[in-house]
């Protein structure tokens, strides 16, 4: 029996998929920039709430239109995870920004500073591979630039590990600094995570549809 064709009879998916990775970016912009201008924090952590927030409503609207359509373009338990792994790395981002202002970190460290980078380029390469889901010809492009985000994912997890073997290098930093930087670190790695997991279902979907 042939397959269902791949034509989505509502766009509308698509287009929340795209805000969600748009939203990605930026967040992830105003975190590279809370670390790198470590200024104003309050108010930096605050915004990337309010992206996170937003965020929160785009994955809620596409809930609310799966309950609305009888047809989707893609299978309903495909749209419910990628739309809920690309919540999870905004959550994740918003959690880093927050809890350096919540911790009155005095100053960012380099390593934090770099992961908060590998979380852009991660976002940045969403936000230019989900709008290609919408055409098959993409595919195999598609799958390309999946191993390009696992690479990502590698490479946050090789900081990540320097970073806490660092943290216990430095002998004047208290149980409390190291405590605080490991979570800080975690929540810039676990970005990093479910970005790939973005990736997988990607993955998924153009195996299932090729």
């Amino acid at each position: 029996m042939a397959k269902f064709s791949f034509i989505p009879k509502d766009m509308g998916f698509y287009d929340l998929f795209e805000q969600a990775t748009a939203n990605l970016v930026i967040a992830a912009e105003k975190l590279v920039d809370l670390f790198d201008n470590y200024e104003d924090v309050e108010a930096k952590a605050k915004e990337l709430k309010e992206l996170e927030h937003k965020g929160d409503v785009i994955t809620h609207e596409v809930v609310a239109r799966l309950h609305r359509t009888f047809v989707t373009p893609i299978d309903r338990e495909d749209i419910t995870l990628l739309v809920h792994r690309l919540d999870d790395v905004m959550d994740f981002i918003e959690a880093a920004g927050r809890t350096a202002f919540l911790y009155r970190i005095a100053q960012p460290t380099e390593r934090a500073q770099e992961l908060a980078r590998v979380v852009l380029k991660m976002a940045r390469k969403l936000n230019e591979v989900v709008p290609r889901l919408r055409r098959r010809d993409q595919f195999p492009w598609i799958l390309k630039q999946c191993v390009e985000i696992n690479t990502l994912e590698n490479e946050a997890d090789d900081v990540q590990h320097t970073a806490l073997a660092e943290l216990f290098e430095v002998c004047h930093l208290d149980a409390c600094e190291v405590i605080k930087w490991r979570e800080i670190y975690e929540h810039l790695e676990n970005a990093t995570d479910r970005g790939e997991d973005v990736a997988n279902v990607l993955e998924g979907i153009v195996l299932k549809y090729a």
